[in-house]
């Protein structure tokens, strides 16, 4: 069921109604494999406003659909107030939505309690993914480790992963230990084995590569670290958008992801910890609703969450992040985003592998690639490739995609790539157009 106080929009019939009407009902009904059909761009206005543009970059960052930009609006203009710090109606109502957000999200990612109800005390809200990693490393990483010991991460790890491991073995005189896979992208149990041992006290790694791909085996990752008694923190930027996430059966102890990569806005991240290892951490950041009580020379801490959210937070982005997420998992629904995403990325590589002159990065084979395909066209620079492209109104990144270190280990020349990142809201035209354009670029070069 929808969730009517959530999902809303300037256009319904009556306040709270869904976001539904006779062509959402065709949606859902229609089959998610038929990718030459799209009956979501609708919902989504810069898509709908644009038919020009093919918006193959979805792993920088996703469209808005128009009940998450509507929901935004709607809590400035009719709860506007600073959430916790007031008793009179208008904060009291923000404080109330942005507890739901909190029950959601921890109810999406599994972080719930024997009895199933979700513990919204261990979601911490952030800016970004970057700050929730960052929080896990500054505050969290001081309190286990000591001279000697390891951080172990992949070498696909995007820099939000990596430099802040950088710094906090810096700090403690630990040592940063790299797991490579395959050039496929596969992570080994002998690579693992060999990588994750006694001296291990952390290991951080992303569930999905931003530039294989590929889906990391995070629960052997876990069953490793929590053998030698250590810990496992998740980057779920590149999964919670396109997946079922459940931090219990991956053996996380702490994940982050960001909202506006799952549809929501910009300048909202999550962190999940297990509550105990928050309440262990110090503060990150501080002032503000963070705090408990202050005199001249101390200060003690509010309980988590609280404890890590200093100052005035985004609500009304948190409030939308609810919404987009209510559209994504139950308008949409995962079933429907994998199924069309497999669909659209196998007809992707079926027609890309076709060009004799672009080179796939990563595993030659479609289901190995959760929406995201790297690539290089053969003696052109990625940047000319993506402004050609732009010209042809395709839109790709282009670049290091913040995986200097992956890309230095491939040897990709320029420390550079092309990227094609798909989503359900794209269709067959979308690929269509890239594959044409890819050829535009190459007669371009080759005239």
């Amino acid at each position: 069921m929808i969730d009517t106080e959530h999902v809303t929009c300037d256009t319904c019939t009556a306040p709270g109604a869904p976001v539904l009407d006779a062509s959402d009902e065709a949606s859902r009904a229609w089959p998610a494999t038929d990718i030459a059909a799209n009956p979501y761009k609708a919902d989504f206005p810069l898509l709908a406003g644009r038919p020009d543009l093919a918006f193959l970059d979805s792993a920088a960052t996703a469209q808005r659909p128009a009940c998450a930009l509507d929901a935004q609006r709607r809590f400035y203009e009719t709860m506007n107030a600073n959430p916790l710090r007031g008793l009179y109606e208008l904060s009291v109502e923000a404080t109330e939505a942005i507890a739901r957000v909190r029950d959601r999200v921890a109810a999406l990612i599994g972080a719930v309690d024997e009895g199933g109800r979700p513990r919204a005390h261990e979601i911490v809200f952030t800016r970004n993914t970057s700050e929730s990693l960052n929080l896990v490393a500054k505050a969290f990483a001081p309190t286990v480790l000591r001279p000697g010991d390891e951080v172990a991460i992949t070498i696909m790890e995007h820099h939000s992963n990596l430099i802040p491991w950088q710094q906090a073995c810096r700090a403690a005189g630990a040592t940063l230990v790299y797991l490579y896979p395959t050039k496929t992208g596969e992570l080994t149990d002998e690579e693992i084995a060999a990588k994750i041992g006694p001296r291990t006290r952390i290991v951080a790694a992303t569930q999905v590569s931003n530039v294989f791909g590929c889906r990391v085996p995070i629960e052997k990752l876990a069953r490793a670290v929590h053998a030698h008694g250590g810990y496992m923190v998740v980057d779920a930027a590149q999964s919670v958008p396109h997946m079922p996430v459940d931090v219990r059966e991956l053996g996380a102890d702490f994940l982050a992801f960001s909202a506006h990569k799952a549809l929501g806005p910009m300048g909202v991240g999550v962190l999940w910890g297990k509550s105990e290892l928050l309440d262990r951490s110090e503060p990150f950041l501080t002032g503000g609703e963070m705090i408990d009580s202050v005199t001249e020379q101390d200060a003690r801490w509010a309980p988590v969450p609280e404890k890590f959210e200093a100052g005035t937070q985004d609500a009304a982005g948190i409030y939308a992040t609810g919404v987009a997420l209510s559209y994504l998992t139950e308008l949409v629904g995962y079933e429907n985003v994998l199924t069309r995403e497999k669909a659209l990325v196998h007809y992707a590589m079926s027609r890309m592998v076709e060009l004799p002159y672009v080179d796939i990065l990563g595993s030659i084979y479609w289901d190995r690639h959760h929406g995201v395909i790297s690539f290089n066209v053969r003696g052109i620079h990625p940047h000319d490739v993506a402004s050609i492209l732009d010209m042809q109104g395709v839109c790709i990144r282009a670049g290091h995609h913040c995986a200097q270190p992956l890309l230095a280990w491939l040897g990709c020349e320029n420390l550079a790539c092309c990227r094609a990142s798909l989503a359900f809201y794209n269709d067959q035209s979308d690929v269509d157009r890239l594959v044409d354009g890819l050829g535009a670029v190459w007669k371009t070069f080759h005239a």
